[in-house]
This record gives C-alpha cells, structure tokens and sequence, in this order.
C-alpha cells in the first residue's frame, strides 16, 4: 500500500530523515520506534504531505504522492492523527466527527439550516463514535472530556474519513495506565479493518499491536521486521531498547 523510497528533509544543517526506504503491506500494523530526536514525526509529516522531502519519493496504492498536498493525500485515503491532541475544544464530540464527515464529503454546510439538523453528517459521526467507544460522551464539549478521551474522538475524526491508511502519531502520548490500555483495546480492533503505521514511545504497545516494527535513529532506518527480531536485534538494543 505505501512505498518509500530515499526520503530525505534537511532544517538547516540538520538532517531530519535521511534516505529512509520502507514499506507498507496492506492491513498491516507498522510500527515506527526510535528515541526522542530520531525524525519519527518529520517522517509522518511527509508521509501526510505537511512537510515536502527534499528528495524521495512517496508512493500510496500505486500512485506516486511525494508532490501532493495534505489535503489531496487525505481525499486518497490517508489520514493523520498527531502528537499534540488536535481538535476543536469549543465543539462537543459528535460536532467534532461531523466536521470531519463534511470535509471528507467535500459539501459546504447549507447556508440556513443547522449543520446538527443534517442526517448525512450526524449519523456517519455517531456510528464512528460507536466503534471509538465514545457513544455515551457525544454531547460533551472536547474541552471537558478527558486526555485519553480526547486521544480517542481525534483517532474518530481519523476514522470519518473512510481512511485506507491511518498515521497515527504518539496516539498514547500522556496517557495513564488505564487511558493507554483502552487506547490499545481500540487500535486492536482497528487492526481488523485498517492499515496503520504506528509511530509510539509506549513499548507494551508497540509489541501487541504491531506486525513489523521499522527502527529509526537519526534519521535513518537501522533495522525492520517481527516484534520478535527487532527485540532480539542487537543494535537496536544498543540503539534504543536497552539490555532489558
């Protein structure tokens, strides 16, 4: 489903990501491990078409997207959750999923009628909510839900858009226990139905989920494979894992 080749983006003197190559087999799990400053979201951010490489190339279902917008790669099916909860607080969380809904659908709300009052949307937005798990909390405002329920309308907002491949970016990222476990109860459902690469710190869930796990430290790709060989990998222990 996804195949890159070489991609590389500079800041200055730095080398974010630097000639990563790496693919992506359809209803796969693909983890992304490395430590902190290793270009783990530059990379997804070029996957997503935020950030443009400066060399490589993307190619998605076939389709070569290393020039595309974020918003043309979203109409093809790529959707991105990010490191830093991304939502609108001042919406309650079937309003959230509605938005997402529209924008995938590619209409302008009608002029004079109120956008709750239209079926279309809400009833996509709900059904999303049910699979996430947030049925019970859809009149809640974003802002007075919690972290980790937050975390979950965003990974919705994903799923609104009827994605084939879903980036998901440190979807576990200040989560207690009990937050992160439902989190990876979700993500295990989705693996069922959804391709995903999987970009995360919390190693319990990188082992669980992911079918193969990509290295990357320092830009570049030092190792991918099973749960099982990368955790025997001798260098990406030294690199990363550590001796436990």
């Amino acid at each position: 489903m996804l195949e890159v080749r070489g991609l590389t983006k500079s800041f200055g003197a730095l080398r974010a990501t630097d000639g990563i190559d790496l693919d992506v087999r359809e209803g796969e799990t693909h983890a992304v491990i490395g430590p902190n400053g290793a270009g783990k979201t530059t990379f997804i951010s070029q996957l997503a078409g935020n950030l443009l490489p400066d060399s490589g190339s993307v190619r998605f279902a076939g389709n070569d997207i290393t020039r595309l917008s974020a918003p043309r790669r979203a109409r093809m099916g790529l959707a991105r959750s990010f490191q830093i909860t991304s939502i609108y607080p001042e919406f309650n969380a079937l309003d959230n999923v509605a938005l997402a809904v529209q924008a995938h659908c590619g209409h302008s709300f009608r002029f004079w009628k109120p956008a709750r009052g239209d079926r279309s949307l809400a009833e996509p937005a709900e059904r999303v909510l049910q699979e996430v798990g947030l049925t019970d909390r859809r009149t809640v405002l974003a802002a007075n839900l919690s972290h980790g329920e937050q975390r979950q309308l965003e990974v919705a907002m994903a799923l609104a858009t009827n994605p084939r491949l879903l980036l998901l970016d440190e979807p576990m990222a200040g989560m207690g226990t009990d937050e992160s476990q439902r989190m990876i109860a979700l993500l295990s459902r989705l693996k069922k139905t959804k391709t995903m690469i999987l970009i995360e710190h919390d190693m319990d869930a990188v082992f669980r989920l992911a079918d193969r796990i990509s290295v990357l430290v320092y830009g570049r790709v030092i190792a991918t494979g099973s749960p099982e060989a990368i955790r025997a990998n001798e260098e990406v222990r030294r690199a990363y894992l550590g001796a436990d």
